[in-house]
């Protein structure tokens, strides 16, 4: 059985599509690489932050459905995505940028020997920055090059997503047995668990809460996890692995910039297995990544019922210069 290679992206749930670019854009310094639209909800759009190349693993998605309610955290959730910074003292730089900027955040600590600062957005989306000092296993992205942000402390990539749970024992079950996960360490009560080259690129931090209310899907929540497989061969095992197991799965979906599997692995926990390729770079040249809305050819003859649908966002950052800071 081909093992799940790490993270692929992260798919959330944003009140505001213009917000959400300007908050990772300016603030944060990730790259928007694609501007499109959910492919099952076409008035919705679907944003997609990067590294300088959209690499499979470095990819924090949006969804901005119309006139959903705001989430609530709890349990039973994928609660937390992390981001992937070179260094300790990148986390320094960070403190202040956010102080200066008013994000807001709970500062440094450290949780399975690695530095990190976890923050919220305008939604109170739970994020963290985890510091690749000590960090061995799979490779992280290149950042944003011409971002606002200086190299040596741009984010590169996804790290650890945090999923939050009441039957910790089912979950493990599902992590070790069906995923091939294995569980490397814990404190408190939070476990953490890793898979294929390890390390924060292909790592899991599951937390046991029994204490918190069942979490609520909305703006400010995660809506997916997704992990990595090396191609349609590969997805085509996991298709086969997750059936003989008997989760409700949604089969094999073409996403055009990778091809994908959807499984329910636990109440509320929707994880999708999706290709590292073709990616992102086939329909846009790489100076104006995410300037155009982009469709998938299944949905081009909808263009314009669908321009029609999605208000415009001005995404062009090809003609401006962003000052390092």
């Amino acid at each position: 059985m081909n093992h799940l290679k790490g993270i692929h992206h992260v798919t959330a749930i944003t009140s505001s599509a213009e917000k959400n670019y300007e908050f990772f854009t300016y603030v944060l310094g990730m790259r928007l690489i694609k501007k499109t639209v959910n492919q099952d909800d076409i008035q919705t759009y679907h944003l997609f932050f990067a590294d300088d190349i959209g690499s499979a693993g470095t990819d924090m998605t949006f969804f901005d459905f119309p006139g959903i309610p705001k989430g609530k955290h709890g349990t039973n959730e994928i609660s937390k995505t992390s981001f992937r910074v070179p260094t300790d003292a990148a986390l320094e730089y960070w403190v202040k940028r956010f102080d200066r900027l008013e994000v807001k955040h709970t500062g440094i600590s450290e949780q399975f020997g690695k530095k990190t600062l976890s923050f919220v957005d305008f939604d109170d989306q739970q994020y963290q920055l985890i510091s690749d000092e000590n960090n061995k296993g799979v490779a992280s992205g290149t950042p944003w090059q011409k971002g606002p942000i200086p190299l040596e402390y741009a984010i590169t990539g996804l790290g650890p997503i945090f999923v939050r749970i009441a039957e910790f024992d089912y979950f493990k079950e599902v992590m070790e047995k069906v995923l091939l996960f294995k569980e490397i360490a814990h404190e408190g009560s939070f476990h953490l668990f890793e898979v294929g080259e390890g390390g924060n690129g292909a790592q899991v931090i599951v937390e046991h809460n029994v204490i918190l209310p069942r979490a609520q899907q909305g703006f400010g929540t995660v809506h997916h996890a997704a992990f990595r497989v090396e191609d349609r061969s590969v997805l085509e095992e996991w298709i086969q692995r997750m059936q003989s197991f008997r989760f409700p799965t949604s089969g094999y979906v073409d996403r055009h910039f990778f091809e994908s599997l959807y499984a329910n692995v636990a109440p509320q926990i929707l994880f999708e297995f999706a290709t590292d390729g073709p990616g992102f770079m086939g329909d846009e040249p790489y100076e104006t990544l995410g300037e155009k809305l982009s469709l998938p050819p299944f949905l081009e003859p909808k263009r314009k019922e669908i321009e029609s649908l999605v208000r415009p966002i001005d995404t062009v950052r090809s003609t401006k210069e962003f000052i390092k800071e």
